[in-house]
């Protein structure tokens, strides 16, 4: 521990302070666990190959976590001040444990873990039967949290039963701990524990066997520990627990699963393993009956290994160490370095603090989403969520990363708001990284242009997309540019990154190319881009034109630095090119719109004025160009290519803002006061107004409608900033803005202060648990929307926006 303070525990968790430790023996109040070798012995094979087709879970999570662990000369190797590296990643949602991932950030091996109990009145499910809610449980004495270690408490919709869990990792295991109690509320309850493993990041393919961990126990009681096991290939994962089941199985998902044979209130199969078949499964474990008034305990440790004893062996690490010292270690409480370290290192979070509303709740809760979702093998690897879009019905036959992947734009946000945390380690690693995901000679199927960054990509630089998005590939050098002005990257690394990876970008946005790459095989020229930030739509956007103009320009600073003059010329002539036409291609003097006056949201040619219909996309026909507004035009902006009160922005705002559009085009919703924003008129990108059903639910359809993303509403607040600085405004305006717009997002916060893709604006039929202005089953935590929340406190505190660049805004910004 350094310079915080570690809060003490709630109340809630004085019941699991009473087995907290592995020294600890472990009993039921009021119940008599049946000794092991007197319950019938699992045995033979569970039969039902392959099970229901499987899916993943509730993108909405309320809490991420995973170990910190601290670099060693820049890269993730064991033997540094926190010891082995720790690779074990886990996400709740509906407060139950959801996918938990291990090896690469997004090699998913658990769906989900959940308990059923069975009551006097029949069966409740975690998560469908019950309320939930979470907190951080290792927090400094204002209630910020210091590490993402969670405390949720699950209680029945009936009153008669309410489960806490304590939840984190081990950082010197591969290995994730859950601590959890029954409380009997209204008579007597049997709780079971049902773990849907998903190894290999499929639903498919797995093998499972349930039995006896033949190693000495650790406590004071008797017998082997239960063990029950999952592995596909070389993958293995092993819950190991220090109950004393009275029963366990396994079996395939609605054929042989334990929740199938608890139908009839009892678990009559005790299935010992699949033999040979594969498939979607379920592990089971009884637990001894609870009598009401009394609690029950369940610590269970779940390890993840190479083979079969790798994983049950790093769960009984965990057990060796003791769950109170693993705990203080991940907090890094006492000498421990962990999370309170790594919190106590960003020397700009307590003034970024300050401008937040919460009390700097989300503002630390932020800073550790941002952490959390790095890889622990390829350091610097930045994702863009710990989840999968509408997971619970996106088939999980196949792998597929979902958001937990590399987008160049998303990356430089995150980046970027580490950066304003004071984090000077994270953004130098993230910048030695991007070479990784650079199309170069070498990339694997690549017979054309080079330079361009990959649409998206695995941790590992494996290619997964493949589009060509402009401020992907200018949004790399801006980032050196900024880390080389800090003072983080020397002079000397600055010339060997322009040489490998800023000039041939910079060469790439000037010149463009064939694409021959997978599917790919268009011709870019700059700055009209294939796609544009939201993936969908070619043409020249005010957006992404906004990131081409700022990265050519401090490209040009950097070739210049690096004695290339001739490069440093042909890349400002090119900005100088681009940033001169920005209205004469993208804004409109004859829209539909409002006076007619105002920026596209994309010109699919050089005439916004043609009225040429875009593409149809996400199941929304094809409308006129004219008829589409969105944000992008702010950022020009943030970057510094035109002033705050440049009359084609200042044009463009009433159209943007107008809240009397049909609400097919229309972008802005006041919630509570709040401003917030769709990401453009005529998305389809979100739930059915219809049918109120998940995205690409029976394909595309026309019912599809894109919601709100918080993000905008801090851009918007970027936006105000800058306008206010123009204007010479005083204390009052920045107060305001920070309380509309900081405040604003802080209210989008889930109770877990994670901050979601999209929020529900109350268009159409709403999804059962949505609630106007809270997050939609889209994504949480978007790593992106944290980072602009962070930056707006920078941008703040600074009285300055933090993405500015001062030799794009001296050259364009002064109108």
């Amino acid at each position: 521990m350094r310079s915080l303070t570690a809060l003490m525990l709630s109340a809630a968790l004085a019941p699991l302070a009473a087995c907290a430790s592995m020294q600890t023996p472990v009993a039921v109040a009021g119940a008599a666990p049946r000794p092991v070798e007197s319950r019938a012995a699992p045995s033979g094979q569970a039969p039902g190959a392959p099970g229901d087709a499987p899916t993943w879970v509730n993108a909405a999570k309320q809490g991420v976590g995973a170990s910190y662990e601290a670099y060693v000369d820049g890269q993730y190797r064991d033997g540094g001040p926190t010891g082995n590296v720790s690779r074990v990643w886990f996400s709740i949602a509906d407060g139950v444990l959801t996918e938990t991932m291990y090896g690469l950030i997004h090699e998913a091996q658990i769906k989900q873990l959940r308990f059923a109990v069975m009551t006097e009145t029949g069966l409740a499910v975690e998560g469908t039967d019950t309320t939930s809610r979470i907190e951080y449980s290792h927090t400094d004495e204002d209630g910020r949290p210091l590490s993402p270690s969670y405390l949720v408490i699950t209680r029945d919709r009936q009153d008669r039963f309410e489960i806490t869990k304590r939840i984190y990792t081990d950082p010197g295991s591969q290995s994730l701990v859950i601590r959890a109690s029954i409380r009997a509320i209204k008579g007597a309850v049997t709780p079971y524990v049902l773990l849907e493993p998903h190894m290999a990041n499929t639903g498919v393919n797995d093998r499972g066997e349930v039995g006896l961990l033949d190693t000495p126990r650790f406590d004071d009681a008797t017998g082997p520990y239960d063990v029950l096991r999952a592995s596909e290939g070389s993958t293995h994962l092993a819950l190991v627990s220090q109950q004393d089941y009275t029963a366990t199985s396994v079996g395939f998902v609605g054929v042989s699963d334990g929740l199938t044979d608890l139908a009839d209130g009892d678990i009559d199969w005790t299935w010992a393993s699949t033999g040979d078949a594969t498939g979607n499964l379920m592990l089971t474990a009884a637990l001894p009956t609870v009598q009401e008034g009394d609690t029950g305990y369940d610590n269970m440790v779940i390890g993840f290994g190479a083979s079969a004893e790798a994983a049950s062996d790093a769960a009984m690490a965990s057990f060796r160490t003791g769950l109170d010292t693993v705990s203080a270690i991940y907090n890094g409480q006492g000498d421990a370095v962990g999370w309170e370290d790594w919190i106590g290192s960003l020397s700009e979070l307590p003034r970024l603090a300050e401008q937040s509303t919460d009390g700097g709740k989300l503002a630390y809760a932020s800073a550790l989403m941002l952490k959390v979702q790095e890889d622990r093998t390829y350091a610097g690897a930045l994702i863009a969520s710990l989840s999968n879009p509408w997971g619970d019905t996106v088939d999980a036959t196949t792998s597929s990363t979902g958001y937990k992947a590399v987008w160049p734009r998303d990356f430089y946000q995150v980046a970027m708001a580490l950066m304003a945390l004071g984090d000077t380690e994270t953004p130098v690693a993230a910048f030695r990284y991007l070479p990784q995901v650079q199309v170069d000679a070498e990339t694997p199927g690549n017979t054309g242009a080079t330079g361009w960054f990959l649409q998206k990509t695995h941790v590992d630089g494996q290619t997964e997309w493949v589009g060509v998005q402009l401020d992907q590939t200018a949004m790399p050098i801006m980032l050196g540019w900024r880390l080389w002005k800090a003072g983080e990257v020397s002079d000397t690394e600055i010339a060997e990154m322009y040489r490998r990876m800023i000039k041939p970008a910079a060469d790439f946005l000037v010149d463009g190319g064939t694409i021959a790459l997978d599917w790919n095989d268009r011709t870019i020229t700059p700055p009209w881009s294939q796609q544009e930030r939201w993936e969908e739509q070619e043409g020249y956007s005010p957006s992404t034109t906004a990131a081409v103009i700022t990265g050519l320009t401090v490209a040009a600073e950097i070739a210049r630095a690096s004695g290339d003059a001739a490069g440093a010329d042909r890349y400002q002539a090119a900005a100088d090119d681009y940033a001169g036409k920005v209205e004469a291609r993208m804004f409109t003097t004859e829209g539909t719109l409002g006076d007619g006056d105002y920026f596209l949201r994309l010109s699919r040619n050089e005439n916004p004025n043609d009225h040429a219909p875009l593409g149809e996309n996400n199941g929304q026909p094809a409308l006129p160009e004219d008829r589409i507004i969105d944000g992008g035009f702010l950022e020009l902006v943030r970057y510094g290519v035109r002033a705050a009160d440049a009359p084609s922005i200042l044009a463009t705002l009433p159209e943007y803002d107008d809240e009397t559009r049909e609400d097919r085009l229309r972008v802005r919703y006041t919630l509570d006061g709040v401003p917030a924003f769709r990401r453009y008129g005529n998305d389809g990108y979100g739930e059915n107004t219809e049918t109120a059903g998940n995205y690409g639910l029976g394909g595309m359809t026309p019912g599809q409608r894109g919601r709100i993303w918080p993000i905008f509403t801090g851009e918007r607040g970027h936006y105000e900033i800058a306008l206010a600085n123009s204007a010479g405004a005083g204390a009052a305006t920045f107060d305001r803005i920070r309380r509309t717009y900081a405040g604003g997002m802080e209210a989008m916060a889930n109770d877990g202060l994670l901050l979601p893709e999209q929020v529900w604006d109350d268009v159409g039929r709403t999804p059962d648990g949505y609630r106007r202005g809270a997050g939609t089953n889209s994504a949480t935590p978007l790593a992106w929307t944290h980072a602009e929340y962070l930056k707006l406190l920078r941008s703040l505190a600074d009285r300055a926006v933090w993405d500015r660049y001062g030799p794009v805004q001296d050259r364009y910004g002064r109108r």
